[in-house]
């Protein structure tokens, strides 16, 4: 039987952090939460808990989540942020992989949580993601703060397992406007950092290809006005991102 940790990466997630730890405790055999010097009472929810807490200045998504690994007793891993829990499907699923894992690593579909409403369509849902993997053959990569784990060897086996993560997200329109500033600054200087450029064309294009997708080709509209929000939001942060781009681009020429 293989044994399994559970790592996390938190900051100021006093809010969702002990569903995340309560969906693990009865799955994995340890715990591991990489905090970034949280002010909340984020560590103190931690405690309560038999976890094992670490605190490092925040590198970005993509190198807080591979420092991470690296500080986990067993190379089989269940990897969540700390605003996410298992679903009870998907505990026994990642449970009964103990005594069968066979794949480098394994896909569940995320279920997202906006403002209090359970997102079914737009590029919400099935929103699949590869959380539970064997870290000797896996890696953090992507472009922050768009983090996603690639499987190291060009013959990997993956698999997908049933149930959902569930991800609580947004819970007022406010907190999505202030995130949507934010992502959308590191987003810019990820790009510039990788020298894309940001030409007119991409400005209106992108943007109003990001919504019409959502909206209607992944049927955004079934999910009512906050189905509306999250892809006018979509299209919003593409507009932004590209924005910012070239306003650094301009700075630094």
């Amino acid at each position: 039987m293989i044994k399994l940790s559970g790592v996390i990466i938190t900051y100021n997630e006093e809010r969702n952090i002990e569903k995340c730890l309560q969906s693990l405790v009865n799955v994995v055999d340890e715990i591991v939460v990489l905090d970034s010097f949280s002010t909340d009472n984020t560590k103190a929810i931690c405690s309560k808990y038999k976890v094992k807490f670490f605190e490092q200045t925040f590198l970005g998504y993509v190198e807080q989540k591979n420092f991470a690994l690296t500080l986990a007793s067993h190379n089989y891993i269940v990897s969540l942020d700390g605003d996410e829990a298992l679903s009870e499907a998907l505990q026994q699923s990642i449970i009964n992989l103990k005594t069968s894992w066979k794949l480098d690593g394994y896909f569940a579909n995320r279920f997202n949580n906006f403002c209090g409403q359970w997102i079914k369509y737009s590029d919400w849902y099935p929103n699949k993601k590869l959380r539970v993997f064997d870290r000797r053959k896996a890696e953090w990569k992507g472009i922050n703060p768009h983090d996603r784990i690639e499987i190291q060897n060009s013959t990997a086996t993956i698999g997908h397992l049933k149930g959902d993560i569930l991800h609580w997200t947004y819970q007022t329109y406010s907190e999505f406007n202030l995130k949507t500033e934010h992502f959308s600054t590191i987003s810019a200087k990820a790009y510039y950092d990788l020298g894309k450029t940001a030409p007119i064309w991409k400005i209106a294009f992108n943007p109003t290809w990001a919504f019409f997708k959502a909206y209607f080709l992944r049927l955004g509209f079934l999910d009512g006005l906050n189905g509306f929000v999250i892809c006018a939001q979509t299209a919003n942060i593409t507009f932004l991102k590209y924005t910012k781009l070239r306003e650094l681009i301009k700075q630094n020429s």
